[in-house]
């Protein structure tokens, strides 16, 4: 990345921690071999997934052998909706999740549909918020055996009731998958959750490592073809080096989860506050309280949402626009439209830990020009 690059996607992929980046060298010469052998160099891969399981869980507060460690964070995510509703099929054929679930539990929900069984979307508010009466009467229904909530919107930063929905859920016997991509690793995750999924990536660890944590007495069974590898939770072998960079950087995010709040928070609440002051026509969304200290979106009338990344690209801002999850489909935003909100020319800004004040106020200065060139461009004029 070139010195007038500035990198504002960390909820994409948070760039590599140097915990990650020291730890992965050390395990690529040391974690070659297979853990599950029973010769010198497999027992030391096995002592480093072992120590990397125990570091993950003591993090997160849960058990080693609750822990599974996946290919990534979607296959994760598709393991634990497909898993929990096979091991609860006789209760019932139906799934809840809200509206603005990240597209792995929404594809996973298609197939689910495709299969025969049922998907409720329960929808959220103009903020992003879930409807929690709406949440305790779907989950209430008959047929109800699962349930899917996403910690924090990845698309406009918004903090889901994640206790609320899970005491909800506790009161109808429904399990609730939580999925805390954008939580873990920045803040604690609400108790009360049946299954939980987390992708390294996103916390500054290396890409292909997912989290998949299945609490004691939690009915869950793995929707893939047996296989022995971590308790039979995931198929196929690990990438261990990844694994271990992956434990390391989590404990070192979390550690710093705090501080790095309060001092993106700010940087944050200048972006919404001067882009509403300094951009006509540009709405800020997401709540403005409950959300992620590190991500912001705003939508712009009038501008195209594909040719403002193209243009902030060409300045040297790396930013998601439209959708996070399927920008390439050049769909709008599921997740924006569930809102109500302008869906178009729409642009998310997340920070992370290499992220200084002078990379925020050269954004927000350039910003102002970049969008009236781009109106101008198209015709509109006299904003």
């Amino acid at each position: 990345m070139s010195a007038a690059s500035v990198y504002l996607d960390a909820a994409t992929a948070a760039p590599l921690h140097p915990v990650a980046r020291q730890a992965l060298g050390a395990a690529l010469a040391d974690g070659w071999a297979d853990p599950g052998r029973l010769y010198a160099q497999a027992r030391r891969a096995r002592q480093l997934l072992d120590a990397a399981r125990a570091a993950a869980a003591e993090t997160l507060g849960v058990r080693p052998d609750e822990l599974s460690f996946t290919a990534n964070g979607t296959t994760a995510a598709h393991g634990a909706v497909l898993g929990g509703l096979a091991a609860r099929r006789r209760v019932g054929p139906v799934l809840v999740h809200s509206a603005i679930e990240h597209s792995a539990v929404l594809h996973a929900a298609e197939r689910h549909v495709a299969g025969g069984g049922a998907a409720v979307p329960v929808p959220v508010d103009r903020l992003g918020r879930l409807d929690l009466d709406g949440w305790a009467a779907a989950v209430r229904a008959p047929g109800v055996a699962w349930a899917s909530l996403i910690a924090a919107s990845h698309e406009v930063g918004t903090v889901q009731p994640v206790a609320e929905a899970a005491a909800a859920c506790a009161g109808a016997g429904v399990p609730l998958h939580v999925d805390a991509a954008q939580v873990v690793g920045r803040a604690p995750v609400p108790a009360g959750w049946s299954v939980l999924t987390a992708s390294a990536h996103k916390w500054g660890g290396p890409s292909g490592v997912g989290l998949l944590v299945v609490r004691k007495g939690t009915r869950w069974e793995s929707p893939w073809p047996a296989d022995e590898a971590e308790a039979g939770r995931t198929p196929g072998s690990l990438n261990l080096p990844a694994v271990v960079a992956a434990a390391a950087s989590l404990r070192a995010a979390a550690a710093d989860a705090a501080a790095e709040a309060a001092r993106l928070t700010p940087l944050v609440e200048r972006i919404r506050t001067r882009v509403a002051v300094e951009v006509p026509d540009v709405e800020v969304v997401g709540d403005p309280v409950d959300r992620l200290p590190h991500l912001v979106t705003f939508s712009c009338l009038y501008v195209d949402g594909e040719a403002l990344l193209h243009a902030l690209d060409r300045r040297g801002f790396a930013v998601s626009s439209g959708s996070s999850c399927t920008a390439s489909t050049l769909r709008p935003s599921h997740v924006l439209e569930a809102m109500g909100v302008l869906s178009h020319g729409n642009v998310r800004i997340s920070l992370h830990r290499e992220t200084t004040e002078a990379d925020v106020e050269r954004f927000l200065a350039e910003l102002p020009g970049i969008v009236a060139d781009l109106r101008a461009e198209a015709g509109v004029v006299g904003l």
